[in-house]
């Protein structure tokens, strides 16, 4: 896909770093994407000087056609993140360990503003702006896909908690004495409602080995009693996890994604039953599909770097 004209505008480079692609962007005014690229994340050999290398290389394609460089950069990332800091602190799967990120990029981008967050938290900055929640001030984010992550949205901002853990809605403890969770606990959310655990359920409930969440709601829509049961078992986990949420965060929205969310109103319609039977006395969120689907992470991105340009180019974090 070719750059498109549009000189009167600033834009910026985005990245959605995943374990195993990397999406990356340059969005101008409006959100309105002007060049996009998917890389292999390259794994844990390759992985940082790919988003390096892919960032500078969205840098100079913008430059040569623009004829000016970008205004900021975004970049998410999945692990433990350090937003404040600029720095990745952890990712099992890519193999670092308090990566200075922001610093590594902005120094390849020629001193460009940098930002750096979470995956998820970005994920959800976009639904908060751009996407399902744009105009509602307290919801919360829920992607229901190889695990379950959430995000808490306040106003168009994200919260990210005293030391950048708030959301871990997939690590409540909803089946005590369940299925092994690898933070260490058991019966966690994500251990049976996440597209992963569905798909295993409905392996072990159909005989078939190779069946996926796919292949459980197909054979939900068909009306298959075993489907069903698998199904139900998960809502019913799942409206259990939320209903914490509630009780803690009494959200006006939830919007969920991931997925198992692409099953639209075969996971959502039971979902609200599930949980409306089990808010008393508070008042029942509103419960929505995500509206950007993959690309959330990327717009997110690009939402911070827009945010970044009020940012000095400094990499160094501003004291209070």
């Amino acid at each position: 896909m070719t750059l498109q004209e549009n000189d009167d505008d600033t834009y910026v480079v985005a990245l959605d770093v995943g374990g195993t692609t990397i999406k990356a962007a340059l969005y101008g005014a409006g959100h309105r994407p002007l060049h996009e690229v998917r890389r292999p994340t390259g794994g844990p050999e390759g992985a940082v000087e790919g988003i390096l290398g892919l960032a500078e290389e969205l840098y100079e394609a913008g430059t040569a056609r623009f004829g000016r460089p970008p205004a900021a950069a975004g970049v998410c990332v999945p692990g433990i993140v350090d937003a404040r800091a600029g720095v990745a602190a952890y990712s099992a799967n890519l193999g670092w360990r308090d990566l200075p990120l922001r610093r590594l990029l902005s120094e390849r981008l020629r001193g460009l503003p940098v930002a750096i967050d979470h995956d998820m938290r970005t994920a959800g900055l976009a639904e908060a702006r751009i996407g399902a929640a744009a105009g509602r001030s307290r919801f919360l984010f829920v992607a229901l896909g190889t695990g379950i992550a959430g995000a808490i949205g306040i106003d168009g901002v994200i919260e990210p908690g005293a030391n950048g853990g708030a959301g871990e809605i997939g690590h409540i403890v909803v089946r005590p004495g369940g299925p092994a969770c690898g933070c260490g606990l058991y019966g966690c959310l994500e251990t049976v409602a996440s597209a992963t655990a569905v798909g295993r359920a409905w392996a072990a409930a159909s005989g078939d080995r190779e069946a996926t969440a796919a292949h459980a709601a197909r054979a939900v829509a068909a009306g298959d009693p075993r489907a069903i049961a698998v199904w139900q078992a998960s809502v019913d986990a799942l409206a259990d996890g939320l209903l914490v949420a509630v009780r803690l965060l009494d959200p006006g929205t939830v919007v969920v994604g991931g997925g198992l969310a692409e099953s639209g109103e075969l996971l959502l319609g039971p979902l609200r039953e599930a949980l409306a039977a089990r808010v008393t006395f508070q008042r029942m969120p509103d419960v929505l599909p995500a509206a950007l689907g993959d690309a959330a992470g990327c717009l997110g991105a690009g939402l911070l770097a827009q945010d970044a340009r009020r940012l000095p180019t400094s990499t160094e974090v501003p004291q209070p």
